[in-house]
């Protein structure tokens, strides 16, 4: 079967521009390498870095005329614009079959199908499920229910089949398809991620059940007791020698070197760890790479002699996802393996004496019983761990999270429309500030951080790196206020949207 794989035209998140801050889907090249392998002609539009808008990608489907067409979605961000690729689809090739993934549609089963352009649903991890199913579609089988982790609508039913359990050995998939994408097009960037940024992973899943994050359930363990699915956290990883295989690849046919590893929880396997940056040392490649780590890895690594060893190998920026910091709101949070005593000995760890290491964390606010104290006591964590970058998100019920349920049930949600759901744009009130207020202080905790002596510390590092990401922020924060301005929006004031407004781009339409 001719089958296409696509990710629509979107709009941006405020800081992401036109210019340079593509980076390689990761579900993409490897949905379709699978599917290569078995024998299916493969194609992949990423219209971002191509400048695909919406009449040029009805053109190429009607010249190209896929038999079937995928679309995953893990942001609820842009479900709609998800949906409208494969209403599109329907409107210009009615034949072809429209299916659907990823995080947010495999958590909203009904609403997905009664969109009415979906005729397949892939539920979780995808690659076995994806062509299992075509295969069947191919032989022309009357029922679909033999598949395992699907969902479609049969005569007005909507049936849900078993979950497919887990693939176990992650090396026995190929290599993603990366000669499938305009690998020249991500990742270029003169300053971010330089030079040659790209996405990787080496695992898939968690060990936490987090009550805000997705990410877990979509490569969770599936237990059914009373017809519902239940989430058990897992976490897998490739083999070291495998992870090295991919990097030679990025690093030598696209000259890719700079990594940014995308797996929910890079630093969960001391040993794991251990191997891989003694293997990436000695092999040679030239790489830097950032990873999503957390503080008890970091800490452990640190006493048993690793971390040094990570830094040897190229590791130059980390994020971590603080969150908040009071343990006693972590611990609501289905998080309570970090104490805010740890997470000030490893930022401090970072800063004394690995200075070269961009450090990045991540809080949550707007929570149930936010205040403004509370509120600003998460800038004031936030400069006593002496971050290179705060990012200040509200909390957000993303769909089939314990927290999405739980507002649902109390009608905490005030905006339905997922097309919001940024994590830049608070949905819900807290018991006392309102959403309008909630999303003025974060504005205000952001501006209060970046002030010159932060830019210049950054500017003036040591480490080149950490100088390109401190220039890369300058520039991009001065086109925004030039953008604002022209728009007669004052981007640093009190309410001013255009930090947390997406951006249209000039050839979403063409």
């Amino acid at each position: 079967m001719k089958v296409w794989l696509i990710q629509p035209p979107k709009y941006f998140w405020p800081y992401v521009n036109a210019d340079d801050n593509y980076l390689v889907p990761q579900a993409l090249p490897c949905l379709a390498a699978v599917l290569r392998r078995a024998g299916h002609e493969a194609r992949i539009i990423d219209c971002a870095p191509r400048r695909t808008g919406w009449k040029t990608l009805a053109a190429e489907l009607r010249r190209g005329e896929p038999d079937a067409v995928g679309v995953g979605e893990s942001h609820a961000l842009y479900s709609g614009e998800s949906l409208r690729a494969l209403r599109l689809v329907k409107e210009t090739l009615p034949r072809a079959v429209t299916i659907a993934g990823g995080v947010h549609f495999s958590n909203l089963v009904d609403e997905t199908l009664a969109s009415g352009c979906v005729d397949f649903l892939v539920r979780m991890e995808g690659e076995a499920t994806l062509v299992e199913l075509l295969s069947a579609i191919e032989a022309g089988a009357e029922s679909f229910e033999d598949v395992r982790g699907i969902a479609y609508n049969r005569n007005g039913k909507f049936v849900r089949t078993p979950p497919r359990p887990l693939i176990e050995d992650l090396d026995s998939l190929p290599l993603p398809a990366y000669d499938l994408l305009p690998m020249d097009r991500y990742g270029a960037s003169r300053f971010l991620f330089s030079p040659g940024g790209t996405t990787i992973h080496h695992s898939r899943g968690c060990v936490s059940n987090c009550s805000f994050c997705c990410w877990w359930i979509q490569m969770a363990d599936v237990e059914v007791r009373g017809g519902e699915w239940r989430y058990v956290p897992r976490w897998r990883t490739k083999s070291v020698d495998r992870v090295i295989e991919e990097i030679r690849l990025l690093s030598s046919r696209y000259r890719k070197r700079c990594l940014v590893f995308v797996d929910e929880y890079w630093n969960r396997d001391a040993a794991w760890n251990d191997e891989f940056a003694e293997k990436l040392i000695r092999s040679g490649l030239k790489t830097l790479w950032f990873a999503f780590m957390r503080v008890d890895g970091i800490l452990r690594d640190e006493k048993l002699g690793i971390f040094e060893k990570l830094v040897r190998s190229g590791l130059c920026h980390v994020s971590i996802g603080v969150e908040r910091a009071e343990d006693e709101e972590l611990k609501k949070m289905n998080k309570p393996f970090y104490r805010e005593s740890a997470t000030i000995e490893c930022f401090r760890l970072l800063s004394d004496r690995y200075p070269g290491v961009f450090r990045q964390g991540t809080f949550i606010v707007g929570i149930r019983d936010e205040t403004k104290e509370s509120m600003f006591r998460q800038f004031r964590f936030a400069k006593a761990l002496d971050l290179d970058y705060p990012g200040f998100h509200p909390l957000t019920p993303v769909p089939g999270t314990p927290l999405w349920r739980e507002a649902k049930e109390k009608g905490w949600i005030e905006v339905e429309d997922f097309s919001r759901y940024d994590w830049l744009t608070p949905v819900m009130s807290s018991r006392e500030l309102s959403r309008r207020r909630i999303e003025e202080l974060t504005i205000e905790m952001s501006r209060r951080y970046v002030t010159a002596r932060w830019f210049l510390r950054g500017l003036f590092s040591r480490s080149a790196y950490k100088r390109n990401m401190y220039i890369w922020w300058l520039i991009v924060t001065i086109r925004m206020v030039f953008a604002s301005l022209r728009r007669k929006i004052y981007p640093l004031s009190r309410g001013g949207r255009v930090l947390t407004e997406l951006v249209k781009p000039p050839w979403y339409d063409d």
